[in-house]
């Protein structure tokens, strides 16, 4: 099974009408990343909606991005903000169990008192709903390592990105330390400075290491593309599709061989 993300062209509002276009291509999957930077909060009648969207395109949720907010952060010294951004996650643990997802994905910007304070407020709200917090690599794998150094498996793990290991330093070297803690992947191509977000293969990432690591690692799910129609030359939707398609199909079958 091959899962992408549902902001490929758009990351706000109803993504209906992407639904039906990953669908038709073939995915059976979608990694949900609408909203996810903003302060929007899901509601009972929007989840409705969505599973039944997604019942119609024969689609399942593989796991969701949530979001820190804007102006609010789970790390801030402000309590306001940090509450706010807290509730925000929560919302996004309630969204995960709602449709039978394990994993929500969480950015980190500092790491801090406060962010340990979130963590810990955290913890047994996410273990009851039975969702587990993947920390991605935003460019500080330092600061990850750390971060799951302090907290169990059974609550938080990782996500690793392609596009953001591909800018940092010694990004395969923390993947393989870090493998079995693996939970998410986000794959997607660039050119070694720029987060573009593109197909894979038409970048410079290294997806032969790439795929030796995945498949080493404790993470079996789908491959979940995290890729962007706008910065590619590619304009017509069911062309780019296509092409992502093609592209989690091969690098499926690199890592299985």
């Amino acid at each position: 099974m091959y899962s992408i993300t549902t902001d490929y062209f758009k990351d706000i509002g109803a993504p209906f009408p992407y639904l039906k276009r990953i669908s038709d291509v073939g995915f059976s999957q979608v990694h949900w990343c609408h909203e996810w930077s903003t302060n929007h909060f899901y509601i009972k009648e929007e989840l409705d909606a969505i599973k039944k969207k997604l019942k119609v395109f024969n689609l399942t949720i593989l796991d969701i991005h949530a979001s820190n907010g804007r102006e609010i952060s789970w790390g801030s010294s402000d309590e306001n903000k940090r509450n706010a951004a807290v509730n925000l996650v929560k919302n996004r643990i309630d969204m995960a169990a709602y449709f039978n997802v394990a994993v929500i994905i969480m950015h980190v910007l500092e790491n801090n008192e406060f962010l340990r304070k979130s963590l810990d407020e955290l913890l047994p709200y996410a273990k009851v709903r039975e969702v587990k917090i993947a920390i991605e690599n935003t460019m500080n794998f330092p600061v990850v390592d750390k971060i799951l150094s302090d907290y169990d498996f059974d609550f938080l793990g990782l996500c690793y990105d392609s596009g953001h290991g591909n800018i940092e330093k010694d990004s395969y070297e923390w993947l393989d330390k870090l493998k079995n803690r693996l939970i998410s992947i986000h794959i997607h191509d660039n050119d070694g400075k720029r987060d573009l977000h593109q197909i894979p293969f038409t970048g410079t990432v290294d997806w032969e290491r790439f795929s030796r690591l995945i498949a080493g690692s404790s993470y079996k799910k789908s491959i979940s593309l995290e890729v962007s129609i706008r910065n590619m030359r590619i304009k017509d939707e069911k062309e780019f599709l296509d092409k992502s398609y093609f592209a989690a199909e091969k690098l499926s079958k690199m890592i299985l061989r």
